[in-house]
């Protein structure tokens, strides 16, 4: 991360937080929303005591919480300011809904190569598949198949212990949870589901031998989820592939549930 984009994405926080009204100081309690805010941030993401923050007990410490942060930011390794940025993304998801969309202004500018999928910061700059999967992860009707691709995006994303074999497990478990849903049953297969939208006309003999072959009946012993544990040097590439291949024909199952 070159100081350019260090610079430009601490700007975007100056401008959508630190330097709104009553942010760093308040006229009516002396501390602004910096205290809430840093509360958690302490709490949450430096796993420290609270109280260790800047002039603790001051009437009015946010500029000195502020400075602590910021020299935080500014001397921390690159991937350290990626899971700042996340931290920050969802602690303010209400008070600043599109945070992440200014970020990804900047990250885009700056040719980073990263940008925000559902509070994540991932390497993946495509256009498509970020639509793809920013209208996925942001549908909440099937809540235990999103819970199991944002594992998935989570597992992929993670800059420091990355674990490419679990994403794909997740990304897989996501494809067989929205499989019961669509074969009514919650102890549907994959391979089932693909029967059942065969025999009412919804998929094609030949998409579904494809798909199958692709997948694999997930809860046969044989299957991809256990073909998988055996390759060696799983890498990014797959893990990616497979995130989003199987957040494309999720939603081709949900198109069949209209």
């Amino acid at each position: 991360m070159n100081d350019e984009l260090r610079n430009s994405l601490w700007n975007v926080l100056d401008l959508l937080i630190w330097s709104t009204p009553g942010f760093v100081y308040s006229l009516q309690r002396g501390n602004g929303e910096i205290e809430k805010f840093s509360r958690i941030l302490w709490s949450g993401y430096f796993k420290k005591p609270v109280d260790s923050r800047p002039g603790y007990g001051l009437p009015s410490r946010g500029r000195l919480i502020l400075e602590s942060i910021r020299e935080y930011y500014f001397n921390c390794k690159w991937n350290e300011v990626y899971d700042f940025l996340e931290f920050v993304v969802k602690a303010n998801s209400f008070n600043t809904p599109r945070l992440a969309d200014y970020l990804n202004e900047m990250l885009k500018r700056e040719f980073a190569g990263y940008t925000f999928i559902n509070g994540v910061a991932v390497q993946i700059t495509d256009v498509q598949e970020s639509e793809l999967l920013n209208e996925t992860l942001s549908d909440s009707t099937f809540g235990l198949v999103t819970a199991h691709l944002e594992r998935a995006l989570q597992l992929l994303s993670d800059r420091t212990q990355p674990d490419y074999r679990n994403s794909i497990k997740e990304s897989i478990s996501a494809v067989e949870c929205m499989a019961r849903i669509v074969g009514n049953t919650p102890k549907a297969t994959l391979g089932e589901a693909l029967k059942i939208l065969e025999r009412n006309g919804s998929l094609h003999s030949s998409l579904k031998e494809g798909f199958s072959k692709l997948y694999g009946y997930t809860s046969d012993e044989n299957g991809i989820r256990h073909a998988m544990l055996e390759i060696p040097n799983i890498n990014q590439s797959d893990a990616k592939y497979f995130l989003l291949s199987c957040t494309s024909f999720i939603n081709y199952l949900k198109a069949n549930l209209q």
